[in-house]
């Protein structure tokens, strides 16, 4: 997949298992997240998309298995982030910027200090280039013009476009959003949308977008990833997997109700049940 993008990867997965409480999340999966792309990470929930995110930013470690992050030079040795040390791992998070789900802003620190809050944690710049680079991360965003608002004076979608602000306040390669399209109304779900894909390509940005909006993702990723059952249900293109005809990839991309994936959870035979109860 990787040499039909035309891309080497960034983040690599060799049969990677991870579970939780003995109940398996990923179980050997093996797959690339191609430098320079969008990649739409999918499934149902509960397939492990955000476990996913975790084990790349080192806060989960795989129980077999191998997450590996390559440098900016694609021929060097890639880092395996679960054998790092704590100064390695800080350093490779660096490199990662994340965009939580409704976007985690600091509700007591205004627009401009919430994107400034990297910048002076991790960097010995002056406050002078400080500033600067808040307010052109805000305006990449839209919202220079926002900095002196707090987190309760904003919409949904701005605090999103904050959060994106802040996530790319310390120039990241990879950029990993995690549900960056819940709650939002059709337009501001747009704006996130074309956001996404115009800063990836503007700043040569590496992007894993983790969404169940199937239309728009689709729309934006480059390529995608469909998790299901711990395993990789499907990957490829977005028009590639639309027309995968994996049974679970299918009810997937038409929002059909039955399916591998059914709507009621399993139970005794209805009458069964219902007699049972009328016993005296």
């Amino acid at each position: 997949m990787d040499s039909m993008l035309g891309a080497s990867p960034l983040v690599e997965f060799r049969q990677v298992f991870f579970d939780y409480g003995g109940r398996a999340i990923l179980d050997g999966v093996t797959f690339s997240i191609p430098r320079g792309k969008v990649t739409a990470l999918m499934g149902a929930s509960g397939g492990g998309k955000t476990t996913v995110l975790r084990l790349i930013g080192g806060q989960f470690q795989a129980q077999r298995g191998e997450v590996l992050l390559y440098g900016s030079d694609a021929q060097a040795a890639p880092q395996n982030i679960a054998t790092l040390g704590r100064d390695a791992l800080y350093a490779a998070r660096r490199r990662m910027g994340m965009l939580f789900q409704f976007g985690a802003l600091f509700t007591d620190l205004n627009v401009f200090d919430n994107v400034a809050f990297p910048l002076r944690e991790h960097t010995a710049l002056a406050p002078a280039l400080v500033r600067d680079v808040v307010l052109m991360k805000l305006n990449a965003v839209g919202l220079r013009g926002a900095r002196d608002l707090m987190p309760s004076e904003v919409s949904g979608g701005m605090a999103r476009r904050v959060a994106l602000a802040r996530a790319i306040a310390l120039d990241p390669e990879l950029v990993m959003y995690d549900e960056p399209f819940a709650g939002l109304d059709p337009i501001s779900l747009g704006t996130a949308a074309r956001l996404i894909r115009q800063l990836n390509d503007a700043m040569g940005l590496t992007s894993i977008v983790v969404s169940h909006d199937l239309d728009e993702t689709f729309h934006i990723a480059d390529h995608v990833i469909i998790l299901a059952n711990g395993q990789i249900a499907a990957q490829g293109t977005p028009e590639s997997v639309r027309h995968s005809d994996n049974a679970l990839v299918h009810q997937f991309v038409n929002a059909l109700p039955e399916g591998p994936v059914r709507f009621h959870y399993p139970a005794p035979d209805i009458a069964a049940d219902f007699s049972a109860g009328a016993q005296p």
